[in-house]
């Protein structure tokens, strides 16, 4: 059976995968303890984006909220690195024992220069909309399962984000449990926690890199 990840839902995974949600993993906890100060060139910035994202929240599509808002952040974190790359856009899939797994992946860090090999990281993006079928953290549940898939040789947490809007969840994949925050508002002061956490994991990923 192949099925893509926005098919998914959670509890679907978890029924055909063994997974379980649990209330926190020591690796969540871990990525969300940051303490770092941030730079005034860097705090200048996020303010700026702060700005247009408190201005267009509800008037961006999904495109425009990547392009405006989603794309500058992460290009200011700046994930460029010898040993891994961020992916935008790329096909993704593995097949765990009768099941497919495959789709695009809005973004991803992944070991590899022209084509991602070894994820370890995984960004869902959409645009909230009311009465909507697809399931945002199934989607990228299903992603993340897939870039443990390829990771088998390594029992190393796979971390991801999905973004509703204003709100970004987090969320870390150990094993069979999978834990996620509760979200952090990116029009409020949660902002600076948020480049904090995803700036967090650059450290964490290359402490498994070869």
């Amino acid at each position: 059976m192949a099925k893509s990840f926005e098919k998914w839902q959670f509890e679907e995974l978890e029924n055909t995968f063994g997974l379980q949600q649990v209330k926190d993993l020591p690796e969540l906890t871990d990525w969300l303890a940051v303490n770092e100060p941030i730079g005034a060139v860097e705090q200048a910035t996020l303010q700026s984006y702060q700005n247009l994202l408190r201005a267009k929240a509800e008037i961006w599509n999904e495109e425009e909220l990547k392009m405006f808002f989603i794309g500058p952040i992460l290009n200011l974190v700046n994930y460029e690195h010898a040993k891994y790359h961020p992916f935008v856009g790329r096909a993704l899939a593995t097949k765990i024992g009768e099941v497919e797994l495959n789709g695009i992946v809005d973004f991803m860090l992944a070991s590899g220069r022209q084509q991602p090999k070894q994820p370890y990281f995984c960004f869902h993006e959409y645009k909230r909309v009311r009465g909507r079928n697809n399931d945002p953290l199934g989607q990228l549940l299903a992603e993340m399962l897939c870039a443990q898939a390829k990771n088998s040789q390594v029992e190393q947490p796979i971390y991801g984000v999905f973004v509703e809007g204003r709100f970004w969840y987090f969320v870390v994949l150990a094993g069979k449990a999978y834990a996620v925050t509760e979200p952090f508002t990116a029009t409020q002061d949660d902002l600076w926690d948020i480049f904090k956490i995803l700036s967090k994991l650059k450290p964490l990923i290359e402490k498994w890199l070869p």
